[in-house]
């Protein structure tokens, strides 16, 4: 007695779990919950996400959903325990499910096919005839060569006069389902291992230097095993406008004090080393260098004759092929001159770099001005030589997104796999069918009788097909 009640219990706990509607809440709430991840900021300030749910719920309610959010750990959901035991939960759903179901469905790829009587074909959903002069030894070869045609290798068996034809395609179409459960498994590991093993993270690397490790979402350093170099920034921008076209940063990966990689690295061409992985994110000035980094000029003289020159500011550097000494007085990153004939500068990033420069000869100044590294025509000098500003070097930093996803070929394998599942579960089908040859005097009467588990109108044509093949073949006999 005892043992049969707990055999009810754990019966009833087995039906809970193979439920298809406790797997429909499940995905409903781990849908959910990933919108409000998405939402709010993982591991994010604080302050900005109070500022995310003041303007979603006004200024009364978001410290208070702020205050719950917290608790419930939607700051960093991914990690958090209860997220963890959902993913757990509908995997269990999903074995069971699929451990529930799978017992039938193997049965039912394994089930022999064989001939049956002529009344059963008559109750198939499926169900077709056709009369076809001949007697039946004649007209099964021609029932032979359309299957053939149909792409059906059918068994045959005679009974008496008449002969039966059986046939079947795509059992194992059956197990497109499980495979479609086995991927989202997989997928949700990797998802796992990457959640575990992984990381996200950011590093502002400024031009010239070396890192070995990047800051997560809690400010904590991640160490990568090697070291990470910026060798030069650059952004380009669309025509004259600020709006910029591409940035493009040039690393060089370090282990062991070699130099083991090089790569520039721009949006959606990221460079990875080990396992981790660099994406060009952001940039910005350096606070506190613009008056310590290094201008690259280069300086042609009249006669085509150049030199490259890298002064800091308020150093002087010589004009190639002339007498004429530069002096550089001021930089602005953004310069705007009014029509008023004044220069200022308009924003704290790179977006107008221009340099003030003073030029004497023999100790006199003929001349002085603006040079804009975004405005060639300002490199001319009017006793026709040219001073080129293409680069002021070290006073800019790279914004890197740093992530390492261990489990990321996991899920790759996983996507595989449910395209697969996905494709036979919706566009392959188990077809099975029974065509019989009877003889009636002069003729033979075909009868077919066939299922298919799904995407029954698609072999319906097929059927049709096979009784037009039939037709032209009894029509070219004549």
């Amino acid at each position: 007695m005892e043992q049969q009640k707990n055999n009810t219990i754990a019966d009833k706990i087995w039906d809970f779990l193979s439920s298809v509607k406790l797997a429909i809440v499940i995905f409903a709430l781990i849908s959910l919950t990933s919108i409000i991840g998405t939402i709010l900021e993982q591991k994010g300030d604080p302050e900005r996400n109070l500022e995310i749910l003041t303007r979603l719920f006004g200024k009364f309610l978001a410290p208070t959903l702020f205050t719950v959010s917290e608790k419930l750990g939607f700051m960093d959901m991914y990690h958090s325990w209860w997220f963890t035991g959902l993913l757990v939960l509908f995997s269990v759903n999903l074995v069971i499910c699929s451990l529930d179901r799978l017992p039938r469905i193997w049965k039912l790829v394994h089930e022999p096919i064989g001939p049956l009587p002529e009344e059963n074909l008559r109750k198939f959903v499926i169900s077709r005839e056709i009369t076809i002069k001949g007697k039946p030894d004649t007209v099964k070869d021609t029932v032979a060569s359309a299957l053939r045609k149909a792409r059906f290798h059918a068994g045959e068996v005679q009974e008496e006069k008449d002969w039966m034809f059986y046939a079947q395609r795509g059992k194992y179409s059956r197990l497109g389902v499980f495979i479609t459960h086995f991927s989202i498994l997989i997928i949700l590991i990797g998802a796992m291992i990457g959640i575990r093993f992984g990381f996200k993270g950011y590093l502002n690397l400024p031009e010239g230097d070396v890192s070995n490790v990047a800051l997560s979402g809690t400010d904590r350093e991640v160490p990568f095993g090697f070291e990470i170099r910026c060798d030069n920034f650059n952004v380009d921008f669309y025509g004259r406008s600020d709006m910029p076209k591409e940035y493009r940063s040039w690393l060089t990966v370090i282990k062991n004090g070699r130099e083991i990689l090089r790569k520039s690295i721009a949006v959606n061409d990221p460079l990875t080393y080990e396992g981790i992985t660099f994406y060009q994110s952001s940039y910005g000035i350096v606070p506190g260098s613009l008056g310590q980094g290094i201008f690259v000029f280069n300086t042609i003289s009249r006669d085509g004759k150049s030199t490259t020159v890298n002064p800091r500011l308020g150093e002087s550097f010589q004009v190639s092929g002339t007498a004429l000494t530069a002096k550089i007085i001021d930089f602005s990153p953004a310069l705007r001159i009014d029509e008023h004939g004044h220069a200022a500068t308009y924003a704290n990033q790179m977006s107008n770099p221009a340099v003030f420069i003073e030029f004497s000869e023999g100790g006199k100044n003929p001349f002085s001005g603006w040079i804009l590294k975004r405005h060639p025509e300002t490199w001319q000098l009017p006793d026709g030589s040219r001073v080129e500003f293409i680069d002021y070097w070290g006073v800019e930093f790279t914004g890197l997104q740093v992530r390492k996803d261990p489990g990321v070929w996991v899920v790759y394998f996983g996507c595989i796999s449910m395209s697969l599942g996905l494709f036979i579960a919706f566009f392959m089908s188990h077809r099975r069918l029974w065509i019989k040859v009877v003889e009636e005097k002069n003729t033979s009467r075909v009868i077919i009788g066939a299922t298919a588990n799904k995407n029954r109108a698609a072999f319906e044509r097929k059927i049709d097909k096979i009784l037009s093949i039939l037709g032209k073949q009894q029509e070219g006999g004549k």
